[in-house]
């Protein structure tokens, strides 16, 4: 565990592919654009997979039991799909900092990918805030060193000027700070009636939008660890671990404007998530 881990590796190379603006200050320059031959071959490969798609789904049950093919239950892969609801509804705690986990595995995981949110916002940027989301987050006993350390880092005048930001971690003028962490999904990958340890993958958007901004908001994936333990009726993060990906290949699209993304940010708020 690092500090650099908890930052979600801000100021670092992603590696997720995009396609600036034509025209636009914010990123400073494009992509060349794919050949005509390229677009073609994409388009076509949709075309045949939304087929496929619809002849799966429109497939009959009777053929594959009628040549006696039917695979065993034995064969059939473990995985499930995430389910849409949680056992308990996750209460919205004090600031907005989502409470009440259900004391089971579905209820470890909608508390890992909500820390997530909180520990990925722009809010921990603020002091008092960051105070805040620490105390309700972190296990009691962990809380006060993770606190002292993360003052530091997020105090840093050189960690604040490479992101872009003011010393006092607000954005310049004109310009908005974007700090998103997105969950894609969650596992249990070790529990017992008071611990566990849930992973959460993830994407991140981090940056600054407006026309002045030389650090446009980029996306970047990660895997989060997370070590929690059932404390005062509620999960606690005790420690986590963090590594880059897994990273799905960017696919070729236009980026939006500075002004297009500071108002997707304004007006899109976030989720409270539930396994």
């Amino acid at each position: 565990m690092s500090l650099g881990d908890e930052q979600h590796g801000y100021g670092g190379t992603g590696q997720t592919r995009t396609r600036l603006p034509e025209g636009d200050p914010y990123g400073g320059a494009r992509r060349t654009a794919r050949s005509s031959s390229r677009s073609l071959v994409t388009v076509v490969g949709v075309v045949v997979l939304l087929i496929a798609a619809i002849a799966f789904a429109n497939r009959g049950g009777d053929d594959s039991a009628a040549d006696g093919n039917t695979p065993s239950d034995a064969a059939k892969p473990e995985t499930t799909a995430t389910a849409p609801t949680g056992v308990a509804p996750v209460r919205t705690g004090t600031g907005g900092i989502p409470t009440g986990f259900a004391h089971d595995q579905q209820g470890a995981q909608s508390a890992a990918a909500n820390f997530s949110v909180v520990l990925g916002s722009a809010d921990m940027f603020n002091t008092a805030r960051r105070h805040e989301i620490v105390n309700s987050v972190y296990a009691p006993d962990v809380a006060a060193a993770r606190q002292a350390a993360l003052d530091s880092a997020y105090s840093s005048e050189k960690f604040l000027s490479n992101i872009g930001l003011t010393k006092d971690g607000t954005a310049p003028a004109g310009q908005t700070f974007v700090s998103r962490v997105i969950p894609v999904g969650t596992k249990v990958t070790a529990s017992s009636a008071d611990s566990a340890t849930v992973e959460v993958w993830y994407t991140s958007l981090f940056g600054l939008s407006g026309q002045a901004s030389t650090n446009p908001v980029t996306e970047s994936w990660y895997t989060t660890t997370y070590q929690l333990r059932w404390i005062n009726n509620d999960w606690k993060v005790t420690d986590f671990q963090q590594k880059d990906g897994p990273v799905p290949v960017g696919r070729d699209q236009q980026a939006s404007t500075a002004d297009d993304m500071t108002k997707a940010v304004e007006e899109f708020g976030g989720f409270t998530y539930a396994r």
